[in-house]
C-alpha cells in the first residue's frame, strides 16, 4: 500500500495513518468513556497503536489531581509489563524528578518535547530519564500538551524502541488523538475528584449515594447500624489556652488515631464535630450486627492503643497527652440529607445517635475510656460489665451502661464470662 521511505530510511505510511488516527480518535469519543478510569484508556489506546503498527512501547499520562495526599497521578503503559497507576505525593522522590523532566517543560511552554534518543544533544544533561531511556533500550521519546477545557495543561507522552524511532506520520497521529484523549481523560478526571472530595469531607458510603442522586433535602433511609461517638478529655480548656496551630496538630493526631482504627475494621468516619468522631458499622441481620458490634468494640481498642503509642513517642512537647472518651449504641437511624435548601449535611440522625453522644458525654463525667448502651450489650449477649444506671439530658428513664473488658483476645468477644467459658472450651 501506499508508502515511501524518508531521508533516514524509515516507512512512511500515507493512507495508514490518517485511518489509524481516525480509528483511534473514534473510539476515544465513543467508547473510551465507559473505561473504568485513565489507566484503562492508556492501556487499551496503546493497544489499538500497536494494532495499528504504531510502534508506541511505552505511553504515559501525568495529570494533577484535587486529593489531600497525593498531588499528581501518572498512567504508565509499558509493552510487555503490567499497566501502573502512580501516584505523586508531596514529599516523594518524584518531585525532584518532575523538576528535570520533559514534563515540566511541556507544562511551563505548553508545547511539545521531542527527544530523538542518542541523537539529540545534551538530552541526557537536560532530562536524566532520556538516559534511563536510552538504557532500556528506546530510541525515541515526546510529551505532548494535553488541554482541559479549564485551560490548565496535562501531559501524554509516547516512546518507542524502533529503529529510526518514530516517523513524520506517527507523529501525526499523536497529535489527532491528543485532543480527544484530553477530553477522555479530564471527563476521568472530574469523576475521580468528585469522588475523592466526597469521600473525604463526608465519607465513601455517603459519598457514593450522593453520587448516584441522592441530593434532595430529607431524601435517605432508615439503617441498622452501630453508632460510635468519641471525643477528647479537657478539650474546651487545652483550645483556650493552645495556640491555634497546635490545637490543630492536636486534633489531627487524634483524628488520624480515631480513623485509622475505625476503617481498619469496617467503619465509616461521617463526621468531626469540634473535638467529636462519630463513626458508623452498618450491619442488617442479626448475625451481621453481632459482627458490626465487634468491630466498632475492636475499633475502640486500637483507638486507645493507638493514642497510647502517640502518647508515648510525645512527638509534641506543647501538646499534653491525648485521653478521650468512646460511647457505642446501636439501633435504627435516618441516614440521608439534612439541612436547609442551600446547605446540605449527609449524615445520620435520630434518637440512637443522640443517645450514643449523651453516652459519649457520660463517660468523659465517670472518666471512662469506654461505655456501651444496654442495646448493645444485648446484641453481644452479654450484660457483664454493668457500670450503673444514669439520668442523661433528653431521655425520660435512666439508662444502663457497660464497661467491657478490652483486654481481652477479640477471638473470645469482650464479655468477661464468655472469655473465660470460651478460653476453657479451647484447652
Amino acid at each position: 500500500m501506499g508508502s515511501f521511505r524518508d531521508s533516514k530510511g524509515r516507512g512512511l505510511m500515507v493512507l495508514e495513518a490518517p485511518i489509524v488516527a481516525a480509528d483511534v480518535v473514534q473510539w476515544l469519543y465513543s467508547d473510551a468513556p465507559r473505561l473504568k478510569g485513565t489507566l484503562e484508556i492508556v492501556t487499551e489506546m496503546a493497544k489499538r497503536l500497536r494494532a495499528g503498527k504504531v510502534p508506541v512501547d511505552r505511553v504515559t499520562t501525568g495529570i494533577w489531581v484535587v486529593h489531600p495526599n497525593v498531588r499528581a497521578e501518572s498512567s504508565i503503559w509499558i509493552n510487555g509489563e503490567a499497566p501502573e497507576l502512580r501516584l505523586h505525593t508531596a514529599d516523594n522522590t518524584s518531585q525532584d524528578e518532575y523538576q528535570k523532566s520533559p514534563i515540566k517543560r511541556v507544562h511551563e511552554d505548553e508545547t511539545p518535547v521531542r527527544v530523538e534518543i542518542g541523537k539529540t544533544p545534551g538530552a541526557a544533561d537536560e532530562f536524566p530519564i532520556t538516559a534511563e531511556l536510552a538504557r532500556e533500550g528506546y530510541t525515541d521519546y515526546i510529551a505532548l500538551p494535553m488541554r482541559f477545557s479549564d485551560g490548565t495543561v496535562k501531559v501524554a507522552s509516547f516512546a518507542t524502541k524502533a529503529p529510526g524511532g518514530f516517523t513524520g506520520s506517527h507523529i501525526g497521529v499523536f497529535d489527532s488523538l491528543i485532543q480527544p484523549l484530553a477530553l477522555v481523560c479530564e471527563l476521568k478526571t472530574l469523576r475521580r475528584t468528585a469522588e475523592t472530595v466526597l469521600d473525604t469531607y463526608v465519607g465513601p458510603r455517603a459519598g457514593l449515594k450522593v453520587l448516584d442522586g441522592t441530593t434532595r433535602r430529607g431524601e435517605g433511609e432508615w439503617i441498622k447500624a452501630v453508632v460510635s461517638f468519641a471525643d477528647i478529655r479537657g478539650f474546651t480548656r487545652l483550645s483556650n489556652t493552645l495556640p491555634a496551630d497546635k490545637i490543630v496538630l492536636f486534633l489531627n493526631k487524634y483524628f488520624g488515631a480515631m480513623t485509622a482504627a475505625v476503617e481498619a475494621h469496617g467503619g465509616e468516619v461521617l463526621k468531626f464535630i469540634g473535638d467529636e468522631v462519630m463513626a458508623i458499622f452498618p450491619y442488617e441481620t442479626a448475625e451481621e450486627a453481632r459482627d458490626a458490634s465487634m468491630r466498632a468494640l475492636m475499633a475502640a481498642r486500637e483507638t486507645l492503643t493507638r493514642i497510647e503509642a502517640i502518647n508515648t513517642a510525645r512527638t509534641c512537647a506543647v501538646t499534653p497527652d491525648l485521653s478521650v472518651g468512646i460511647a457505642l449504641h446501636a439501633g435504627d437511624v435516618f441516614y440521608g440529607n439534612v439541612g436547609s435548601e442551600t446547605r446540605l449535611d449527609f449524615t445520620v440522625v435520630g434518637p440512637v445517635v443522640n443517645l450514643a453522644a449523651r453516652i459519649a458525654e457520660l463517660a468523659k463525667d465517670l472518666q471512662r475510656q469506654l461505655l456501651v448502651s444496654d442495646a448493645l450489650a444485648e446484641v453481644m449477649g452479654c450484660r457483664s460489665g454493668l457500670y450503673g444506671r444514669y439520668q442523661v439530658k433528653g431521655f425520660d428513664e435512666p439508662v444502663s451502661v457497660y464497661s467491657p473488658d478490652l483486654s481481652a483476645d477479640p477471638k473470645f468477644g469482650y464479655c468477661p464470662k464468655s472469655t473465660a467459658s470460651l478460653a476453657l472450651e479451647t484447652n
